[in-house]
């Protein structure tokens, strides 16, 4: 959980905060949280109170988006930061095309997950 640089903020087109989260997964808040500790899910702090926020496009309904998980494993395993993964999951790839985070969002997790891998390589 670290704090949002400018570009990436700019990068990723909606947020969500914690509670907002909660209540889409009807969990508590501490659930979430626990999610962010267990790595599952990427949070960073901005806004004026510096509240933690999470991609809007990391949830589906009400649940995790589907690859989410094992995505974010394979590029800490790769040594990306949470900065550095928000990053590549949110710039534009004409390849895909669209983002990553689009990509897995639309059932299309195969192909960035070897994408993520190839990283590694």
């Amino acid at each position: 959980m670290t704090e949002i640089d400018a570009k990436i903020d700019a990068l990723v087109p909606e947020w969500l905060n914690l509670p907002d989260i909660a209540e889409k997964m009807d969990v508590e808040v501490t659930r979430v949280r626990q999610l962010v500790k267990e790595g599952q899910l990427i949070a960073v702090r901005r806004g004026e109170n510096r509240a933690l926020h999470v991609p809007a496009l990391f949830i589906d309904g009400d649940k995790i988006v589907k690859g989410l998980v094992g995505l974010l494993t394979v590029l800490r395993d790769d040594g990306f930061s949470d900065e550095e993964m928000l990053e590549w999951l949110f710039t534009s790839d004409p390849t895909l095309p669209g983002t990553p985070a689009q990509a897995l969002s639309e059932n299309r997790g195969t192909e960035v997950k070897r994408r993520a891998q190839a990283l590694a390589v």
